[in-house]
């Protein structure tokens, strides 16, 4: 009788199944585990009765397929840890600049300013920022006039509406436009100076830690000083 070889399509019997001295100790199917269990299966089927050409195909298919989505995840999973890396980099550079981002509280030291910005979806006549202390009561109220959509900045220097500084602390900023003769409510951005960076062990996206506004992921940055 024939070897178990012979029933092996010529193009295959250079693949005769060897014993195997270097098995992984791996619950994974690799793909030459895949092609020694095929191999193996050919030889020891049923000659009259021997396997499809198409069933052959048909599992060398959906081996390719879970192949390639291994690889694949493999892939985006290696993309995954780049980014990261690369936002942990850029999150560190950014410590002691000051970076505009979506608060409307902000801290204002003695003898300083706070920078901010008003982000118009449309145009307005009249664009007014209230200021108010810890107490709710308005210090200031700036009228910015006619603006066009998009960031309007200003900068408050501190004093109240008799021109006088007023107290060191936590101010909390207020922003409407005039849109058809209708008061709006527009969003406000800070300027903060990052302290530091926390990064996440979960491998989400690093933290800035911003002096009198507290920690903001480093996608909600829309600039930096």
């Amino acid at each position: 009788m024939a070897g178990s070889n012979s029933i092996l399509p010529p193009e295959l019997q250079h693949l005769a199944v060897q014993p195997s001295t270097n098995r992984k100790a791996s619950s994974d199917l690799g793909q030459d585990d895949f092609l020694e269990l095929m191999l193996t299966q050919i030889q020891n089927q049923d000659p009259l009765n021997p396997m499809e050409s198409g069933d052959f195909l048909s599992q060398m298919a959906q081996f390719g397929t879970v192949n390639g989505v291994t690889e694949l995840n493999k892939s985006f999973s290696a993309l995954a840890t780049s980014l990261q890396s690369s936002q942990a980099l850029q999150a560190s550079t950014m410590v002691g600049n000051s970076v505009l981002v979506p608060s409307n509280r902000g801290e204002l030291v003695a003898g300083g300013e706070v920078k901010a910005a008003i982000d118009l979806e449309q145009s307005t006549s009249n664009l007014s920022i209230n200021i108010l202390d810890v107490f709710g009561q308005t210090v200031r109220t700036v009228d910015l006039g006619s603006q066009a959509a998009g960031m309007t900045k200003f900068t408050w220097d501190g004093r109240d509406n008799n021109g006088q500084p007023v107290v060191p602390g936590n101010y909390t900023f207020q922003a409407s436009s005039n849109v058809d003769n209708q008061a709006v409510a527009q969003p406000v951005y800070l300027y903060a100076k990052v302290d530091s960076v926390t990064l996440s062990k979960a491998g989400g996206e690093p933290l800035l830690n911003l002096n009198g506004i507290g920690s903001i992921s480093i996608s909600q940055v829309k600039e930096i000083m």
